[in-house]
């Protein structure tokens, strides 16, 4: 019996909270039978199978409770589940093991899994968090031509919520070796590094680079200053899958990016949206790329994987599992 989910989306601005609601609203378009709950409107006897996207720092105050939060909700109802922010190395020694265990109890108890690429998948397994079936389903881009260009501000720009292996540092450094002074953060500190946030502002400081944080902006002002900073500049250590990267690439923006297997992916997936450099050139690429400011778009009108391809994605996979 094919089988579509009810789809719990959270509130806030959380970045996957975000991401949930805009992929409901895309399945929902392609099917407005499909149902959303918020979590404080769950009834205790709807057993209706759930969809939900999970990482722990939006389900819990740690990786444990996260975890036991999405237990007891699947204790009493068949869930699907998007891990986000899958477990890795750069979690660090004494965190990485606390999440590699919540994880593989949330996927242990989910009916079908889901990440959003195929590093993440790989992950899973790599990290021993789950050897089981898993469909890669990519984060979207929506192409976004109607945001006009507005000249290039002079900075290299960084996106996204501030926390510890963002990259900012890895840009700051760049951008000093290019001789570039001004840099964009693009977006507020992440729940708990705002202290952390103005210490990489001192450093860069340091280094010869003024930092603009922009704090948190809504969708047009994030667009028209993403557009206006002259490289975007992608340095993530820790990487799972990127927002930032789909946020560029749909205002126009063709990022310098560190390598990793996830940057190469999303290169073949959508060719000429990203340039990807080894860490040891990332300066070298900034300073071409803010000499030639052509090559930070990609002036491309069509994308593989848009919400509409996305929300189909899912609604195939759910056909699909055994609820």
């Amino acid at each position: 019996m094919s089988v579509t989910p009810l789809l719990l989306v959270h509130p806030g601005t959380h970045g996957v909270a975000m991401y949930g609601r805009q992929m409901a609203d895309a399945v929902r378009a392609a099917d407005p039978t499909i149902r959303t709950v918020e979590p404080h409107d769950l009834e205790d006897d709807d057993r209706a199978p759930l969809h939900v996207h999970f990482t722990d720092r939006l389900w819990g105050r740690s990786p444990e409770e996260a975890a036991q939060t999405f237990g007891d909700l699947a204790a009493g109802r068949a869930i699907s589940v998007t891990l986000h922010d899958v477990p890795q190395a750069s979690d660090g020694e004494r965190n990485l093991p606390r999440r590699r265990a919540a994880y593989a109890a949330v996927a242990a108890a989910a009916r079908g899994v889901a990440v959003n690429s195929d590093h993440e998948r790989a992950l899973l397994r790599e990290e021993r968090v789950w050897t089981g079936p898993a469909v890669s389903i990519p984060l979207p881009v929506e192409l976004r031509p109607e945001v006009p260009r507005t000249p290039a501000d002079e900075s290299i720009g960084v996106l996204g919520y501030f926390y510890p292996g963002k990259g900012h540092d890895e840009a700051a450094r760049a951008a000093a070796s290019a001789g570039i002074t001004r840099m964009t953060v693009l977006g507020r500190a992440s729940d708990g590094h705002a202290a952390e946030l103005e210490e990489f502002v001192r450093r860069a400081g340091a280094l010869g680079v003024e930092v603009d944080v922009t704090g948190w902006l809504d969708d047009e002002e994030i667009a028209r200053r993403g557009r206006a900073v002259s490289v975007p500049v992608i340095a993530h250590r820790h990487v799972s899958a990127s927002g930032s990267l789909a946020s560029w690439i749909g205002w126009g923006r063709r990022p310098v990016a560190v390598r990793n297997r996830y940057m190469d992916e999303m290169a073949a997936l959508r060719p000429g949206t990203v340039q990807t450099v080894d860490g040891s050139e990332l300066a070298t690429a900034v300073r071409a790329a803010f000499e030639r400011p052509e090559t930070t778009w990609h002036g491309l009108i069509r994308l593989p994987m848009s919400w509409p391809d996305a929300a189909e994605a899912y609604v195939r996979w759910w056909g699909g599992l055994a609820w």
